[in-house]
């Protein structure tokens, strides 16, 4: 009984043959059942009785599983025909039969197996019919050569199929790098608008809050001498950078839409428009002495821009957390022999640390991405960026090195970025003023402050 339903749980288990299989199982019956019926005898041979017409069916009807199992098929198919030959039955009947099982296994493959199996086959044929009969061996012998013949032609298919497959696959790998390559420049066009937003608007909100706050403090202060021509100065101050983000978040989101250009916006920023950054710090109380050699004015857009944006964020975090009334040194230079541009930001720190210090540790619990988007900044044209607490004096300094290659009198070029390309960062810094410590270019020392945008 355990055995019963053992052999019918691993008869359920068999794949069934598809429809296409078992007409063509059909078709090859029919053949075989023709060449039976109205084939050639021969002298010894005669027509296969119930016994013969038995093994017949047995070798034609496994056939309709030679897709899935072609080496079981073809052993199914060569065991019956032993016996139906010593019987003397027609001998050309299960020809048909053996070409089948013999092709399916060389399309299975692989070509060692399929070598073997036919030249063991021919072997045992004639060995087998020498035995009986030397005269029938040596026809079998000498016709032989189909088993070859169908065997190379199974062979080459497989071959053939191997190729396309090959060539499908190849074709399916360069789609999926196509989409990969696509989602991941996706990916750094989405982390580049977010760094110009996130600029853009911690600068301008910074920038803001520190002009808004002189303007409370020139009516508040002494209501009856109040200062009308600074008041005015503060709000034009606030009216001009509410103006010049407007139009840069403009530029910005044009490129989220997708147009290729806008009217009435302005180029990205450059070296350019460090004047306007200066100016507008100046407005806020801020004393700020900008030094940009000519040499560096003429610097590819790509490192202008970078350049621009770490000025902006440096400028950013210092008037928002040394105070209003900052000093700060710019200086934008061009190594010619080396083919580098150098930024240096430096402030001379807050006026009052004590008060700085509580506002840092207020602003520890909202870590921002500045340092972070500063060396990505850099990053992505090849540079290298630093930010530290200045060991010689109170304050903190940002350095970058941008890399240029001159490109002829009209200008230069970038070397080539990093092939990584700018990565989000994984996990925000503790402060603006604070990248993390294991991140490649960019250095971390500061024990009494801490910055945020």
């Amino acid at each position: 009984m355990v055995v019963m339903q053992s052999a019918r749980a691993r008869l359920s288990g068999l794949k069934r043959p598809t429809r296409r299989d078992v007409l063509f199982t059909a078709f090859v019956g029919v053949v075989v059942a023709c060449l039976a019926l109205f084939g050639g005898v021969g002298e010894s041979a005669h027509r296969p009785d119930v016994f013969g017409w038995g093994l017949l069916f047995v070798m034609v009807a496994v056939l309709a599983w030679r897709r899935h199992y072609p080496m079981a098929v073809f052993l199914v198919s060569v065991l019956p025909e032993a016996p139906y030959h010593i019987l003397d039955n027609i001998h050309s009947a299960p020809t048909p039969t053996m070409m089948v099982a013999v092709y399916s296994l060389a399309v299975a493959g692989p070509r060692l197996r399929t070598l073997l199996i036919t030249c063991g086959l021919v072997v045992l044929a004639v060995t087998m019919l020498t035995l009986h009969n030397a005269d029938q061996g040596a026809d079998l012998l000498r016709n032989s050569g189909w088993v070859m013949s169908v065997a190379l032609l199974g062979e080459a298919v497989r071959v053939h199929r191997n190729y396309v497959g090959a060539i499908v696959e190849r074709a399916e790998r360069a789609e999926r790098t196509r989409e990969e390559t696509a989602a991941r420049r996706v990916a750094e066009e989405r982390l580049r608008i977010a760094q110009d937003l996130h600029d853009l608007l911690a600068h301008s909100i910074t920038l803001i809050g520190v002009q808004t706050s002189v303007a409370a403090h020139l009516l508040v202060a002494d209501p009856g001498r109040l200062d009308r021509a600074a008041l005015a100065d503060a709000l034009d101050g606030i009216a001009g950078t509410c103006r010049d983000s407007r139009a840069e978040l403009r530029t910005t989101l044009q490129v989220l839409r997708g147009g290729d250009s806008v009217d009435g916006t302005r180029p990205p920023p450059g070296l350019a428009g460090l004047d306007d950054l200066a100016a507008a710090a100046r407005s806020g109380g801020a004393e700020v002495r900008l030094d940009v050699a000519d040499a560096a004015v003429d610097v590819p857009r790509g490192v202008g821009a970078a350049a621009y944006r770490i000025v902006q964020q440096s400028l950013t975090n210092a008037v928002q957390h040394a105070g209003s009334a900052v000093h700060v040194r710019i200086s934008v230079t061009y190594d010619e022999g080396a083919g580098e541009l150098r930024i240096a930001v430096v402030d001379d720190g807050p006026a009052h640390p004590e008060k700085a210090a509580a506002a840092a540790a207020g602003a520890g619990a909202h870590p921002g991405y500045g340092i972070v988007g500063m060396r990505e900044r850099a990053r992505s044209v090849g540079g290298t960026l630093e930010a530290a607490r200045r060991t010689d004096a109170a304050g903190f300094a940002v350095t970058a090195v941008l890399p240029c290659v001159p490109a002829g009198p009209d200008g230069v070029e970038t070397v080539e970025a990093d092939p990584a390309g700018p990565a989000a960062p994984a996990e925000p810094a503790a402060g603006d003023h604070a990248a993390p410590a294991d991140r490649p270019g960019a250095r971390t020392a500061f024990t009494d402050r801490s910055r945020t945008a």
